[in-house]
């Protein structure tokens, strides 16, 4: 049996109005439940194609391996571990089953997991009772239950609003869990250099003789005001303004795409003032950027907002920000008399869609081909990708002693601990400071081992 995902426009009432998600298709049409429970939710699109995807590989595993009269608990037992391992025999490198599943990394099969097991479960709260035994919960032995308890004990702790949950959690596990994977701290964070990056703006982003304008004001926004590579293109034109301290430098106000309060003051037909999501359906016929699929998608990660509904580009060092307004003004200038239909900041310049909405695949594509004329490799582990910009950005606040509450703020992290992954030290720091270490006890004459171990003349031999 053939099963496919694509793009539906679901129509749930007669108001006209509809919602773009992923839909799995079988032979026998579109699996409802599934796009009850995400209209249900209202989970990112992103987090849609992860459940979908999950759904269709776990139906097209019961398609070549369901056994009649199996329990359901074997059967998502089994497909956990051909997650995990694989379906192709080691030796024979055969594959009776035809699925030809090479294993997946822990982490990205525990969330598939984990949202197939939440899935089942709503399935049997509604009139698929069955589903709720592909992974029920069980009572465990006293090894089991500790874990758990520590698990939720961590997860209460960590929790905003932490202190309403209960003190005790329910003393029952999944059947089918998700691999206990280590922790592996990078030597190096995935950070652009500092030192190349004036470079990667004036010569990298330099194409034909011309300044590629857009591409260094995104870039820009990325290693100086510290965003997230999705959060610029949900910026109009109308966001950047000069700053009323000082008009050489630019403030920029990152709306919510969809709740965020429409520029110029427009009004909705009954004469309130609009949302961004009203504002682009009545005036553009357009859908805020992280509500549809394609191309033209636009994560939005929920992040800490300043205001209603929007959150201020924080330079740092301010430089950054008197950069971006030299920078902006040219770009202006560029586009000013391009015709386009709808009020985003980037768009397409000198093509045959000229005036239409710039892409987060055509900027990456364009990165990485700044990155490659100063002469960098581009690629994650070496800091040269879009998040690389952001990291950069974290760590810069920790170089400058910059409180982790206040970094909290900066980079618009709902939980003060999200920011680790952004300030921790370089290998080569720590090695560094184990030796400074070393040296501050020499100077304290405590106890240091000499550079030769002295051996007895017994060991010698």
């Amino acid at each position: 049996m053939v099963f496919s995902v694509v793009s539906g426009k679901v129509y749930s009432d007669n108001t006209g109005t509809s919602l773009q998600i992923p839909v799995l298709m079988t032979p026998q049409g579109p699996v409802r439940p599934l796009i009850d429970y995400c209209l249900s939710l209202r989970r990112s699109l992103a987090w849609q194609e992860k459940l979908v995807r999950g759904v269709k590989l776990f139906l097209e595993y019961l398609e070549v391996n369901a056994v009649q009269g199996e329990e359901e608990w074997r059967m998502f037992r089994n497909f956990s571990n051909a997650l995990h391992v694989g379906t192709v025999d080691p030796d024979t490198r055969d594959d009776p089953s035809n699925l030809w599943w090479s294993g997946m990394a822990p982490r990205e099969a525990n969330f598939m997991i984990t949202q197939l097991s939440d899935f089942f479960d709503w399935l049997g709260r509604e009139d698929a009772p069955r589903a709720a035994k592909f992974n029920p919960r069980y009572e465990g032995n006293a090894h089991d239950r500790r874990l758990d308890y520590q698990a939720y004990k961590y997860r209460r702790d960590k929790a905003f609003l932490g202190h309403a949950w209960s003190t005790k959690p329910q003393e029952r596990g999944r059947l089918t869990r998700g691999e206990r994977t280590p922790k592996v701290l990078p030597k190096r964070p995935p950070a652009f250099p500092e030192e190349r990056f004036e470079e990667l703006l004036v010569k990298g982003f330099r194409v034909a003789g011309k300044q590629d304008y857009r591409g260094m004001l995104i870039t820009l926004l990325l290693f100086g005001g510290g965003l997230r590579v999705s959060e610029p293109f949900h910026l109009y034109v109308a966001d950047v303004h000069p700053h009323w301290d000082d008009p050489s430098r630019a403030f920029v106000a990152v709306h919510h795409p969809s709740l965020g309060y429409a520029p110029d003051d427009w009004k909705t037909p009954t004469g309130q003032r609009g949302s961004r999501q009203e504002y682009l359906a009545l005036k553009y016929g357009l859908v805020p950027r992280h509500k549809i699929r394609g191309k033209l998608n636009a994560g939005w990660k929920h992040p800490a907002l300043d205001d209603r509904w929007y959150m201020h580009v924080h330079w740092y060092p301010e430089t950054y920000g008197l950069w971006f307004m030299q920078i902006w003004k040219c770009y202006m200038a560029q586009i000013a008399d391009i015709e386009r239909n709808h009020p985003y900041a980037w768009i397409n310049v000198g093509s045959d869609k000229q005036g239409g909405i710039y892409t987060i695949a055509q900027y990456e594509k364009a990165l990485q081909n700044a990155v490659g004329r100063i002469g960098l490799i581009y690629g994650k582990s070496y800091g040269t990708t879009a998040h690389g910009g952001r990291h950069a950005y974290g760590q810069r606040t920790r170089r400058g002693g910059i409180d982790p509450i206040i970094v909290q703020r900066l980079m618009h992290h709902c939980s003060p601990d999200s920011q680790i992954v952004y300030t921790q030290a370089e290998f080569n720091e720590a090695q560094d400071t184990l030796r400074k270490g070393v040296e501050t006890l020499r100077q304290n004459n405590l106890m240091v081992p000499s550079q030769q171990l002295a051996l007895t003349s017994e060991l010698d031999n």
